[in-house]
This record gives C-alpha cells, sequence and structure tokens, in this order.
C-alpha cells in the first residue's frame, strides 16, 4: 500500500464530534448562570451521573484533568500526598497540575499495564508519617487505564483495595474517564465501581461524543467544596447547559454502543497478531485502546506514526517503543479495516527487512 487514499484519526476518542441530532439538543437546551447555581440542564445532568455512580451529588467541570484536580484537593492538603501507578493519567498527562496549584506530592508503583495489584498502594501507604515524612491521604486507581491499554480493573480488587483504605483513613478515587467502556465491557453496574470510591469522575467527551465536559461525583458535602475550587481553578461556566445538553444526548444515545468500539479494536488487535505475534496480545485488548509495541519488530514509535500517516492513518506515540490506537464513535467498519491494513502492511514490511 502507498499514498494516503484516506484520512482515519485514530489518536483519541476525543477526537469525536457532535453529531446532528446532538447539536439539536444542544441548541434546544434549558440553560442558566451555573456559577450562581442556576442553569437546570447542568444540575439535571449533575443529579442524574451521581445517580448512576450511587453518589449523592455532581459536579459539570469543562474537563476531565479539572475533574479528576479537584478530586485530589478534596481529600489531600498541601505537603501530603497522592499515590497512584506511574502511568496513570493524574501523574503522567496532567501536567503536575496537583504539585503546581495544590503543593500535593506524589509517589508511584509500577503496574503492568495499569492493573491494580491492590497489595502495591498498600504497601506503599503511610497514613500517619509524623513529622519526617509525607502522610498518604489518597490513592487514585484509573478505570479503564489509558497508557494501560483500555485495561478494566477487576472489581473484587478495587473493593479490597477500598476495603483497606477505609480502615487507615486513606481516601480513594476513581479516574473513570473511561469507567463507560469498563461498564460495557464487563456488564458491571456503574454504581458498582462507583460505590468503591469517595469521589468518581468520568468523562462525557471521548467515547460518548460530547464536545466537552466531565462529571464529579461524591457527598454532597464534598461537591460543595468542590464547587469552590472549580470557580478558584478558573472553571466556573456560565450558561452550561448548552453543553450539558450534549452530555444528556451522549449518556441517552452513545453507552451501548461503545462495544462497537471494543470489537474493532480486538479486530485490529487479531489482525495484528497474525502478522507479528510480539506486537500485540488479544487477549489483553479489552476495550477501545489498543497498544502496539512495534519495538518488537524494529521500528521506533516515532517512525511508525509518521509512516502510519504518510498512508492516512494518524496514531499516537506512548514512548520510544509503543503507539496506541483509540476506537471512537467516528471511526466506522470501512475505517477500522483501513487502519488494520496501514498497520498489518508495515510490520509486514519490517518482517521483511530483518
Amino acid at each position: 500500500m502507498s499514498g494516503a487514499t484516506r484520512l482515519v484519526d485514530l489518536r483519541s476518542d476525543t477526537l469525536t464530534r457532535p453529531t446532528a441530532a446532538m447539536r439539536q439538543a444542544m441548541a434546544g437546551a434549558e440553560v442558566g448562570d451555573d456559577v450562581y447555581g442556576e442553569d437546570p440542564t447542568v444540575a439535571s445532568l449533575e443529579e442524574r451521573v451521581a445517580g448512576m455512580l450511587g453518589h449523592e451529588a455532581g459536579l459539570f467541570t469543562p474537563s476531565g484533568s479539572l475533574a479528576n484536580q479537584l478530586g485530589l484537593r478534596l481529600h489531600v492538603k498541601a505537603g501530603e500526598e497522592v499515590i497512584a501507578d506511574s502511568l496513570a493519567h493524574v501523574l503522567r498527562a496532567e501536567m503536575g497540575a496537583a504539585a503546581v496549584f495544590s503543593g500535593i506530592s506524589s509517589r508511584s508503583w509500577v503496574a503492568e499495564r495499569g492493573l491494580l495489584d491492590p497489595a502495591q498502594p498498600l504497601a506503599m501507604m503511610q497514613p500517619a508519617a509524623g513529622a519526617y515524612q509525607v502522610s498518604t491521604r489518597l490513592v487514585v486507581v484509573e478505570n479503564t487505564h489509558n497508557f494501560g491499554g483500555g485495561t478494566v480493573q477487576p472489581l473484587e480488587r478495587i473493593a479490597a483495595l477500598r476495603e483497606a483504605t477505609r480502615s487507615q483513613g486513606v481516601a480513594l478515587h476513581i479516574d473513570g474517564a473511561r469507567l463507560w467502556n469498563a461498564h460495557v465491557a464487563t456488564g458491571t453496574g456503574l454504581a458498582a465501581y462507583g460505590q468503591l470510591a469517595d469521589t468518581v469522575s468520568v468523562c462525557l467527551s471521548k467515547g460518548l461524543g460530547a464536545p466537552v465536559g466531565s462529571v464529579l461525583v461524591g457527598s454532597q458535602a464534598h461537591m460543595d467544596e468542590a464547587r469552590v475550587w472549580r470557580k478558584r481553578f478558573g472553571g466556573g461556566m456560565r450558561q452550561a447547559g448548552i453543553l450539558a445538553a450534549a452530555g444528556h444526548w451522549a449518556l441517552d444515545h452513545h453507552v451501548e454502543r461503545l462495544a462497537q468500539d471494543h470489537a474493532r479494536a480486538q479486530q485490529v488487535a487479531k489482525a495484528v497478531a497474525d502478522v507479528a505475534p510480539g506486537v500485540v496480545d488479544p487477549a489483553t485488548v479489552e476495550t477501545n485502546i489498543l497498544i502496539l509495541d512495534v519495538g518488537a519488530v524494529g521500528w521506533s514509535a516515532a517512525g511508525f506514526v509518521t509512516a502510519a500517516a504518510d498512508r492516512g492513518l494518524r496514531i499516537y506515540a506512548t514512548n520510544a517503543h509503543a503507539v496506541r490506537l483509540v476506537w471512537h464513535l467516528d471511526v466506522d467498519e470501512a475505517d477500522t479495516a483501513y487502519a488494520a491494513d496501514v498497520v498489518t502492511d508495515l510490520l509486514a514490511e519490517a518482517a521483511h527487512r530483518s
């Protein structure tokens, strides 16, 4: 295959565009000033998501990073610590915000594919470190795990961690940007996940296809405090019901369809494994994210990304030897077949060179 005959963008599921029906819902949204707590569409979305996750209250935010940072701020004071795995989004992809804005320290453990082993954070925790070391106040679990490759965290492992952290006075936050994917992949209820944490963030603008927005959920007292910090961090919004209406539409129409994204990622994983077995194990591809170890066949990640782009396939380098493909609302069966052709052709070329 040579020359780009089409463009398929699999860099992230954040690339989705609102559908025509979603735009109509946004245009007709009832609005008010949300900083004053007077936007009815925002309020109903917050209440809806909180209920779905088994919590008392919610707070609409412009981004998942802000939702996470508010969650951290609620539980950890300046000079105290949060712990998470080394690939966690809150540590790797939020620009050091916890340290910059909240004075929060952090430590991490290494988890293969981001998969939670409760023994690892429990061995690290120091809830009462005294005057000489940093005290642990929060553990963050990411579900599904982005840089782990869309890994679904087993419910029983989160439950075991929750039981132990609660007994030691350490809070638990779930970064559930893609918790919808975990729910669809496993059939586990959203509240079953949500009730295992003090706070949970979920994103509406990834696989669900809304143009903007996440929701943080927790107790009413926590959300009242988070609302104050949202304003301090510059995240207060006025007639945000236009955006919240997109979230409602996404929840009504785009949750169950995530199974299509999962199937398409699995389809390409199997095609790749047939050509280059060492690049990916399809058994590890659980949701809409596919990470390929292209270094296993002699490619650099940067070189592979460039070669794929030359053929009309946009993907993302997660490190020096691995690339990520993420399926979403705007990628159909034909796009998936094209992506499989591009990737397998490039891997076959590497095999012929070696």
